[in-house]
């Protein structure tokens, strides 16, 4: 007996069904469960924390929305990012946002963070690929269980930051600069930002 394949949702259907459900995102029509834990939210409030105090301190029209989705256009897909911090002048040019709390377009977004879960695959694979075709400047992946394969942050595994920056081009992202244990954060978009990759990591203790 062979069974039926899940029914996939419309981004229009994800958002009547899901939208207000910080569980789920859309990945090519297909329901995601990002599997979230209570120490995978004490990283994201975190880095969160840090975030708001760097743009606090710029004095810069940038905000952390509380819930956010990044849809690129014309695909079934619907992210729903860790942290994502948005600039607020761009905005206006979004064709949803008056509506919904959707960015489609690359020139809003300055920085994106996901914080790892079991489901590593996708932060490390699918949100590279769609996030660079976006345009989005600047990717964290947080892992810091150490979850991700050994292709993405070594061997043995262990507790890794990975920041992906766009190319020259700007299509695709560069080889990602990884931080571990005393290493100083390096972010372009917050060049002062004083955070170390172990700050990050001792959030959950």
């Amino acid at each position: 007996m062979t069974q039926a394949a899940p029914k996939l949702l419309t981004f229009d259907d994800f958002i009547a069904r899901y939208g207000d459900n910080e569980r789920y995102e859309l990945i090519d029509g297909e329901l995601i469960d990002m599997e979230p834990t209570g120490p995978h939210e004490e990283v994201a409030a975190f880095v969160l924390r840090k975030v708001n105090i760097e743009i606090d301190r710029l004095s810069v029209r940038w905000f952390t929305p509380s819930r956010c989705l990044i849809k690129p256009l014309g695909t079934k897909t619907a992210f729903r990012p860790d942290v994502v911090v948005l600039d607020k002048a761009a905005i206006a040019s979004e064709p949803l946002w008056q509506d919904e709390p959707v960015i489609t377009l690359a020139t809003s977004v300055k920085l994106v963070v996901e914080v790892v879960s079991t489901n590593w695959q996708n932060d490390y694979a699918r949100k590279v690929e769609d996030y660079s075709t976006i345009g989005i400047p600047e990717y964290w992946v947080v892992d810091y269980l150490g979850l991700g394969g050994r292709d993405y942050i070594g061997n043995p595994k262990q507790p890794t930051i990975s920041i992906y920056l766009l190319s020259a081009n700007g299509n695709q992202y560069q080889k990602p600069a990884q931080f571990r244990g005393s290493d100083s954060i390096i972010s372009p978009t917050f060049k002062d930002l004083q955070l170390t990759a172990e700050q990050i990591f001792a959030s959950v203790n």
